[in-house]
């Protein structure tokens, strides 16, 4: 396993780490899977086998059993690991059971806490944007829950690029604690995150984390032309992630079948690898309903796409050169940052446009 420090902390946390979104499967959750806390022990001791020290669960996902049998699947074992929860999403019929509200992240906080059957959480994510919540209010509520040591740090998870940069400008105005991570979409069919979100990771030191980074298994091998996805999420009426144009994912998944021909490995490998290799990454939070799954998915930190390969792959998934940006190429490249490049230096075989 390979250790990457997460932002500016001191972190370190394994390059993939595990979801358990498949854990309870209460309510929607059931078209994902249903793990109890028998299966969630096997697929653990994979994960932890395999050098994983970062397990990523909400207290939305199945209403809280995910986090509840995540807690009891690791007695004797807590200390071992690092666990993320969120924090934000919609959990009762109350006026205040959603949001990032001072009453909210403390009262759900302790909730989880007593789920997980821990006195801490290492990674405390802002499971989506408030707009209604003031940020001070946010990042003081999140600042009592560090000062009492019930959290250790803090990220937040879909934010766009203007929700994130405000809330680490009201941080250091504040002298309140900046995020350190967020936890994002972001694979070869979904490549939006990089007009802004990647860069401004670069440029403001946050470790990003990756949910869902196989596209709900759509970049797993399991599916493709000639493979229709009877069996996927979204057959079964997941609507996350968005598919947008199913031509083009099938012509990246060709990509990947191709490149995982040429290498004796899996497409899902290629996938999780090139991921892997784009700025700012740190951690790849992968499910899994096998054992099998998460074996395959752990090997590919050992693999090592070379430049062409890489290259193909960009060249097939690329988004789209859009404003601002293509005009900035134009007149403004030779004063990039490192921030700008992290978008920048996909379209560079483009020449001047």
């Amino acid at each position: 396993m390979e250790y990457r420090v997460l932002g500016r902390s001191g972190l370190k946390v394994s390059a993939i780490s595990m979801g358990t979104f498949s854990f309870g499967g209460v309510g929607a959750f059931a078209k994902v899977a249903s793990h109890d806390v028998g299966d969630a022990k096997r697929l653990i001791d994979v994960c932890i086998d395999g050098g994983v020290n970062l397990f990523d669960t909400a207290n939305m996902y199945s209403l809280g059993r995910s986090e509840e049998i995540l807690g009891e699947a690791l007695k004797g074992r807590r200390d071992q690991v690092l666990i993320s929860s969120k924090v934000r999403m919609r959990i009762g019929d109350g006026a205040n059971d959603e949001g990032t509200s001072r009453f909210h992240l403390i009262r759900e906080c302790e909730r989880s806490l007593k789920r997980l059957q821990t006195d801490h959480i290492d990674i405390y994510h802002m499971h989506a944007w408030d707009g209604v919540t003031p940020l001070e209010e946010m990042l003081a509520a999140l600042d009592a829950l560090i000062q009492s040591g019930k959290v250790r740090y803090i990220g937040c998870s879909n934010y766009s690029g203007w929700h994130l940069m405000k809330a680490l400008s009201i941080a250091d105005q504040r002298f309140l604690p900046r995020f350190v991570t967020q936890q994002i979409h972001y694979t070869l069919e979904a490549r939006e995150a990089e007009y802004e979100l990647l860069p401004i990771s670069v440029d403001q030191g946050l470790g990003v984390t990756v949910w869902s980074p196989l596209a709900a298994g759509l970049l797993s091998g399991a599916f493709g032309r000639d493979r229709a996805p009877e069996q996927s999420r979204q057959a079964k009426g997941w609507t996350e992630p968005s598919i947008r144009d199913w031509e083009r994912l099938w012509t990246i998944v060709d990509v990947l079948d191709e490149i995982a021909a040429s290498r004796g490995v899996t497409a899902a490998q290629v996938a999780l690898a090139w991921t892997l290799s784009r700025p700012a990454i740190v951690s790849l939070v992968v499910g899994g309903l096998t054992e099998q799954h998460f074996r395959d998915n752990l090997a590919a930190v050992d693999l090592k796409l070379d430049a062409e390969e890489l290259e193909r792959l960009n060249a097939v998934s690329r988004a789209p050169y859009v404003y601002p940006y293509w005009h900035q190429h134009n007149f403004t490249r030779d004063r990039f940052s490192a921030g700008d490049w992290a978008l920048h230096e996909n379209y560079e075989d483009l020449g001047h446009v």
